[in-house]
């Protein structure tokens, strides 16, 4: 990375708060020596939670005071108006005045939405941010989007999420001109709902490798680089997904425990399960980027432990170096121009 990349960390927000995000914290600091943290959140506690943890704050890691906290219960409109001073909105002031370059929180989704939004805006060309994530597939990995943001969606909506999701698999994966697909109850041209039929129609003409449209197992088998839906669709596919995985690990440890036969093909067939369980561990695609803004917002699981949220920093400091926004702003000119 050229520059240095400052990573503003909401240190209060998730299920666990600092005792997660200082180690993950230091973590990523051992590995990238161009990155500094800036923890935002109670000082006190951080310092204590510093302490306890032998973490040294006169390095590469600072504290911003923020005094309070926005809850997972809080409605977003009320915290956005009455928790100006929350860890989460300082972290995104932070990269709103240029302090910082990145935020990642594990906080209230739809506040971490409504706040990016509010204080950051969205780029010109853009109507709505959307959350964008990587699912394991066969051949690496599939970027989809969107995962919840928004409910009900224009076409216009999935055009804009088509280019954004474009944009950010060539800019962090390095790929030339990656498939997108439009997510779909079929492949063929008479099946959909009017909304996945205007969008079709939108993005044929679009500037990027628009493969029509895919369904669900196109998501895990490799066949596109982007699925795009509207956030419904997004949500619900990402949480059947993960109570699938989770399904399979649960019949695996009761079939590998049934008997003392079992258990012995469980020892033997251990380095196998290992890299398997490697290769499909949730944590390691933690971290949800909330495209369409002008600034870095990552969205960490709320109950990621220490592994799973440095992974959503390691997001944040490569869009930093690969520098999405700006990408998917240049990318937006020339539609907004031939629109005109």
């Amino acid at each position: 990375m050229p520059d240095p990349a400052i990573i503003a960390l909401d240190a209060m927000g998730g299920d666990f708060g600092p005792e997660v995000v200082l180690p993950a914290a230091v973590q990523v600091l051992k590995k990238h020596k161009n990155v500094s943290i800036i923890l935002v959140g109670d000082e006190a506690v951080l310092k204590a939670q510093a302490e306890q943890n032998g973490i040294d704050l006169t390095g590469r890691i600072e504290i911003q005071h923020a005094s309070q906290v926005i809850e997972m219960h809080d409605e977003p409109a009320l915290a956005i108006r009455k928790k100006k001073d929350s860890s989460m909105r300082v972290a995104i002031d932070l990269v709103h005045q240029g302090r910082a370059q990145a935020a990642v929180s594990a906080g209230n989704t739809g506040a971490l939405m409504g706040t990016a939004k509010f204080v950051l805006k969205t780029i010109s060309g853009i109507d709505r941010p959307a959350i964008c994530t990587t699912i394991p597939s066969v051949t690496g990995h599939t970027h989809m989007l969107d995962l919840g943001a928004n409910v009900d969606c224009t076409a216009e909506n999935l055009f804009q999420f088509a280019v954004m999701g474009s944009v950010l698999a060539e800019a962090v994966d390095n790929v030339e001109r990656p498939r997108v697909g439009l997510l779909n109850i079929g492949s063929e041209a008479m099946k959909g709902n009017a909304l996945v039929k205007e969008a079709d129609a939108l993005l044929a003409s679009a500037p990027i490798n628009y493969i029509g449209f895919v369904e669900g197992d196109d998501i895990y088998n490799g066949r596109t680089d982007v699925v795009v839906c509207d956030g419904f669709v997004g949500n619900v596919s990402l949480k059947t997904s993960e109570g699938v995985a989770k399904m399979i690990s649960h019949f695996m440890k009761e079939e590998f425990t049934k008997s003392l036969y079992n258990k012995i093909a469980a020892m033997i067939a251990m380095p196998v399960l290992k890299s398997f369980r490697k290769r499909i561990d949730p944590r390691a695609y933690n971290g949800a980027s909330m495209l369409g803004l002008n600034g870095i917002v990552i969205k960490s699981h709320g109950g990621a432990d220490i592994f799973g949220f440095a992974n959503a920093i390691e997001i944040a400091v490569l869009e930093v170096e690969k520098t999405v926004p700006q990408h998917i702003r240049s990318r937006m000119e020339p539609l907004l121009e031939k629109a005109v």
